[in-house]
């Protein structure tokens, strides 16, 4: 009887000692963080901000990458707390922020601003001899528009249909590198991007087919676009960012922020940027993807129009780029 009183005694403290030797990993709550499509530059923003090492090294947290859809994805799940991190473009926030999303008049007002990533610009990738030279060209064709519940969906439909077309052509929800598999394969006449450039889909759609860029700075201005959306700005795709496309193609572009769930404490957002906008914080981001270069101290604040989160806030403000 001794022996297994004994024997117990010996086995619980071996389990108290095993409860009391967790890794602090083990007890560190989760944080989620919500990035993008296969292809996507979104998923590369939240794999990038997961495996660097001071960032997994921040106490009592642990950041995990999840996949979505895209923008207005990240949007709803930020909002509702599923995700405590997100990336999503200017224009999403200040549309869902005021109950202006296409077909859904909901506030989501629980999404506050980071940081700014990058500009994405959109990108419509055509067959060269194709004669698609304009959006309004595209009637009748088959277009790949991005993932349903992406940003890129939302602004192909939101482009397409101010230029009279989005419902005149074979739509097909589908993300980028599937998009430029089905390109290539003959399946699409054209594919739709709304994304930093290089787009690794698009290279890979170059590598199969010659392939041009449609001039959507003409039909944006022409059409009375940049009145009527004031949060995109012009940009140009330069000349040779892509075999073969070798002139200059005018776009427009929205700016992929950073952003938060108001809940999410303001000590942990203040600790991430603190980590992430350093000289080597920065390196990293930019070793993962050159798109990263335009992050910077002076950028950070940049396509901003809405509330920020009380921690960025407090970040920002200590950098001097909030007055």
């Amino acid at each position: 009887m001794n022996r297994r009183l004994l024997a117990l005694f010996v086995g619980g403290a071996a389990l108290a000692v095993g409860m009391t030797a967790q890794p602090q990993e083990a007890l560190a709550k989760r944080i989620t963080f919500s990035g993008g499509p296969a292809g996507g530059t979104f998923q590369v923003v939240a794999n990038a901000v997961q495996v660097y090492k001071p960032i997994k090294e921040l106490d009592g947290y642990k950041v995990k990458a999840q996949s979505s859809a895209g923008s207005v994805e990240n949007l709803r799940k930020v909002d509702a707390g599923r995700a405590d991190f997100g990336v999503v473009y200017s224009g999403h926030v200040y549309l869902g922020r005021n109950g202006k999303l296409k077909n859904d008049a909901k506030k989501y007002e629980n999404v506050m601003a980071v940081a700014y990533l990058y500009g994405a610009p959109a990108q419509l990738v055509v067959r060269k001899g194709s004669g698609i030279s304009s959006a309004s060209d595209l009637v009748g064709k088959k277009v790949g528009v991005g993932n349903a519940g992406s940003g890129a969906f939302a602004n192909a439909e939101l482009f397409f249909s101010h230029m009279g077309v989005w419902d005149k052509m074979e739509r097909n929800a589908m993300g980028y590198n599937d998009a430029a598999q089905a390109f290539g394969n003959n399946q699409l006449d054209a594919f739709w991007l709304f994304t930093a450039f290089p787009s690794g889909a698009v290279i890979m759609a170059a590598q199969t087919n010659d392939i041009d860029l449609v001039d959507l700075g003409a039909d944006a201005e022409k059409s009375g676009f940049f009145k009527e959306y004031p949060y995109f700005s012009k940009l140009a795709v330069p000349a040779g960012t892509y075999r073969g496309v070798d002139k200059t193609t005018p776009s427009f572009q929205d700016s992929a922020l950073w952003v938060a769930n108001a809940n999410t404490p303001a000590d942990l957002v203040y600790k991430m940027l603190s980590v992430i906008y350093t000289d080597k914080g920065l390196a990293h981001m930019r070793s993962q993807k050159k798109t990263f270069k335009e992050m910077s101290i002076q950028t950070g604040v940049n396509g901003i129009v809405t509330p920020m989160h009380p921690g960025a806030e407090k970040f920002w403000r200590e950098k001097g780029m909030l007055k």
